[in-house]
């Protein structure tokens, strides 16, 4: 099992479903997305937004999470069923 959050997220292939929790001013956040890519220094997540690119040394936590359920609308959009 890795030692740390950098070490889970070195030892996972790209592609892989995640969740970063990192470090910034005035408490924390959260990354979700795809792991493009992980170096000695940082990690990148594709999230809905774009690209997160996170410093390792901000990495408070991480793990594999699940693909997103399907079939499920957006947010705020009818589901189109009948009332």
């Amino acid at each position: 099992m890795p030692s740390s959050p950098a070490d889970l997220l070195r030892s996972l292939p790209a592609g892989t479903r995640v969740v970063v929790r990192r470090r910034i001013e005035g408490g924390f956040t959260d990354a979700l997305g795809d792991l493009v890519a992980c170096d000695d220094a940082t990690v990148t997540v594709r999230t809905r937004r774009g690209d997160a690119v996170v410093r390792l040394s901000d990495v408070t936590a991480a793990k594999p999470v699940p693909p997103p359920p399907q079939g499920l609308g957006r947010r705020g959009r009818s589901s189109g069923l009948p009332l």
